[in-house]
Order: C-alpha cells, then structure tokens, then sequence
C-alpha cells in the first residue's frame, strides 16, 4: 500500500470533459487514441481563460497506444498546441491508467512542483493490434536472412498452416501471465467465493444500462464532448447503452469465461469501447491567477495490492485505506463511484465491505465497512453500460463522481477500481461549493 504525507497545497478540479465511449464492433473503430484524446481536450482548452502553452504538464494514462503512438500523451499535447516547452508524459497502470494520471498530477501540484496541469486517459481497444506468433517471426526472419534463391526456396518450403495463426493481442492483454487466468476467471472466483448468483449479476448489469439510459436522457451526462469523424460523422453519446435492457434478455446469453459452469457473461461485463476522460488540475495560486471556478478538490489517494487472482477487490481494499487514512466511516461518504468491470466484481465489494470477518482478516479492521446504498452508488450506470476503456476509466470515474456531487449538493465521495494483476486505487474528493 502506498503512503503520503499530508500535502501542503490543496489541489482543485476545475473543468473536465470526455469523449463519448464507443462500443468496438468487431473491427478498429473511427478513432485512434491520440484523435480521441485529442478531440474531446479541445473543446476543453477553448473554454479556458489561459491558453495552452501556459500548461506545467501534460499527463495521460493508456495501457496499449498504438506503435505510432509512443508516448502518447506528449503527442496529444503537440497537436493540442501546448507548445514544446509543455512537458508531457504516458502512464500506464493498467486499469488504473486514468486515475494514476490524475494522481501524479495531484502530487505534483500538492507539492509545489507544478501550478496546472491536463490531466487523463484514453484507450481505442478496438484498436488493439491482431499479432504474428512466434512461428511467422522465426520463419519472416529467417526468409530475411537467406541470401541465395536456393536459401530462399528451402525456407519458404518450411511455411506450414501453423505460421498464420494470429495472437489477438486484446486477449493477452485481459489475461493475467503471473497466475494464468483471464480477467472474467478472476470475477468467477469472486462469484463463488461471495455467492453470487446469476441472476443478481444480470439484475445489477440491467440496472445500469437503465441508470446510464436515464442520466443521458435527463441530461446527466454534459462531460461529454461531441466529436466527429473525417465524413462529419457525429458522435455525441454512449454508443453501447441498451434502454431496454432486462434481466429476462441477459439470463438467455451464455457464459463466456467458463462455458460449463460459469456465471460470467458478455451480458454483465464491461464492454470493450474506446474513449478519452481528461481533468484539469490547479492550485490555489492557479484559481486566483486566472479567475478558475473548482468543481471540488482532491483530498487523497490510495493505492494497494492483492492477490491477482481476486484483483476484482482492489476497491474494497483500497477504499478501506482510504478511509482509515482520513479518519472517515461509511455514513460520511455521500457518493460511490466503483468502476464496473463485471456485475459480480462490484457485487462482490459491496459484500466484502459489509463482511465482518472478511473486514477483520482481509482489512485489519475491528468491524465491517458497513453496506453501501444503492442509490450511492453509479447512480448513472457504470462500465457495463458505459464501456471500460481500460486507460480512460480511472479518470472518468473521478470526473463523473465530482459531477454527481456538485448536482445533488453533497460533500464527499470515493471513486474506486479494481486493477488487473491484483492491485486497487482508490480517490476520495470534496465537493467545496456545499
């Protein structure tokens, strides 16, 4: 678990804006990260009262850029106009991604090394790349190498069907190689572990296609930022949403990750989407230098690890920490925002929460947490609705929550994710203007 000392500065959020997140659809969808990271920061830079070039850094969170992408984050703050005097830096914290920008931001500023910064994340998933196996690089190299036609021949006779198989690097990716498991393993391990049932994963996977369906048509989601494509195309919402989602529809589909006995499936995971959420974080000195109106500030953030094969509780273990660093219970958090990458992941935080011993064993903690209301927590829909692109998440999350906060004139909230490869991060944020 990470520690800090408390910070001497106090550091704001002043503005933010995301992309919608788009639903990959089996082939690379309209926009490469760096134009979506791109798009939905302009229209946020344009409506300050500073130009970009007076920036201190910028810093973005993605987990697999592109290969002509590398350090992606000093490529958006070019073509943002940042300038080159305008440090910029890529992080990459699986899906942490977003939020440990926004972290490293609130260091930087907290300790006086930095005034304002662009903080966030972004991911094209369906972008990631379909690979060559080791067998066709052996065999390309070797073709390469051969010098005399005779060479030649004999290595291209050695081509066999076996050369063309692809490795889909997404699944690798969404595979932990320490313990051997896919994410969706890990989530049925937590589903046996807690109990959880089928049908409360696809009662809590309908529920948030209909609470994100719900903010967007009372207008809840104004984080968003259009964006268009080369034809004009216009995309200005939350492309996988489904309205008329139910548990009746979801109970029909089958298990993806263990087709004979699992729970999990496509139904109350986390789609697969690309997306961008960017923050903009200034200090004291910045809000009264240029006039900024913070939406909150960020009090702290927690890091943990835990074992890989239950990364699902990264929320639990880190919120736990959170909250015992700053002296807080249950009762004092007004809002929840626990990024949903499956139904029984967040299900099975709640209950770990709400579990005595698991708190005292797991948490080194006297009692439980205690339950978290319903109604406190994604009250907008989440990661099963949204979307889960794997960089942008953390950040979203933390904007959202800080959104939802200032709407319903409340105090505090904790935004939370758990982590592939067994780790958890955890932001607690204050609403000022309360």
């Amino acid at each position: 678990m990470t520690t800090r000392k408390p910070k001497k500065r106090p550091v704001y959020i002043v503005d933010g804006a995301r992309s919608p997140f788009l639903r990959a659809r089996g082939r690379p969808g309209k926009f490469v990260a760096a134009d979506l990271a791109l798009k939905s920061a302009q229209p946020l830079m344009l409506r300050q009262p500073f130009e970009a070039e007076q920036l201190d850094e910028v810093i973005l969170g993605c987990v697999m850029p592109a290969p002509t992408e590398a350090n992606i984050a000093r490529i958006v703050s070019l073509r943002l106009g940042c300038g080159d005097h305008v440090p910029a830096w890529t992080v990459q914290r699986n899906c942490g991604s977003g939020m440990q920008a926004v972290d490293s931001a609130f260091r930087n500023i907290a300790d006086g090394d930095s005034e304002i910064i662009l903080a966030g994340g972004v991911e094209a998933m369906s972008h990631a790349p379909i690979m060559l196996n080791s067998q066709m690089v052996n065999f390309l190299s070797d073709l390469n190498m051969a010098r005399s036609i005779p060479k030649k021949l004999a290595v291209l006779s050695s081509l066999r069907p076996g050369h063309l198989k692809p490795v889909i690097a997404l699944i690798l990716g969404l595979t932990d190689s320490v313990v051997g498991l896919s994410m969706g393993r890990t989530a049925e391990i937590l589903a046996h572990r807690f109990d959880i049932s089928r049908e409360e994963m696809d009662a809590y996977a309908a529920r948030s296609h209909q609470r994100l369906a719900a903010a967007h048509e009372s207008g809840n989601m104004d984080e968003i930022e259009v964006i268009y494509d080369e034809k004009g195309n216009i995309y200005d919402t939350d492309d996988g949403v489904r309205p008329d989602s139910n548990p009746e529809a979801l109970a029909k589909l089958r298990a993806v990750f263990d087709r004979q006995h699992g729970l999990v499936t496509a139904g109350n995971s986390a789609q697969v989407s690309d997306g961008a959420s960017w923050l903009l974080l200034a200090s004291e000195a910045a809000v009264e230098k240029h006039q900024l109106q913070p939406l909150g500030r960020i009090v702290d953030c927690t890091w943990v690890g835990l074992s890989p094969s239950q990364m699902g509780l990264g929320p639990a273990y880190a919120s736990s920490a959170l909250m015992k660093n700053n002296k807080l219970d249950i009762a004092e958090i007004d809002y929840w925002e626990i990024n949903e990458a499956f139904a029984t992941q967040v299900l099975a935080c709640e209950r770990a929460m709400a579990d005595k011993e698991f708190c005292k064993n797991e948490l080194g903690r006297r009692n439980e947490i205690g339950e978290i209301e319903a109604e406190r927590l994604n009250i907008d829909g989440g990661g099963i609705s949204l979307g889960h692109p794997v960089g942008a998440s953390g950040a979203r999350i933390v904007f959202h929550l800080l959104k939802t906060l200032q709407r319903t004139n409340t105090q505090r909230g904790i935004a939370s994710l758990c982590i592939g490869g067994g780790q958890g991060g955890a932001m607690l944020l204050e609403n000022i203007n309360v």
